[in-house]
């Protein structure tokens, strides 16, 4: 599973989020919009988009960060 960290005009760095492995592609390679933070996996070299892991991921960071704010 990775995520896009940056998009530099056509390049696109994404983060393996277990192994934090950084992974480099062109927005050639993706057959569907693209922005940072998407989530996708990899089949057979090509882009997979995975919306449920992304909006799992987006409720998750949104419900640490209510946390932190309760505990200030």
């Amino acid at each position: 599973m990775y995520a896009i960290d940056k998009i530099e005009e056509n390049i696109v760095l994404a983060e393996n989020m277990e192994t934090k492995e950084k992974l480099t592609l062109t927005k050639d390679n993706f057959s569907f919009p693209i922005y940072e933070g998407l989530m996708f996996s990899l089949k057979d070299n090509i882009p997979v988009l995975e919306q449920k892991k992304e909006q799992e991921r987006r409720l998750s960071l949104r419900e640490k960060m209510e946390r932190l704010k309760r505990h200030e």
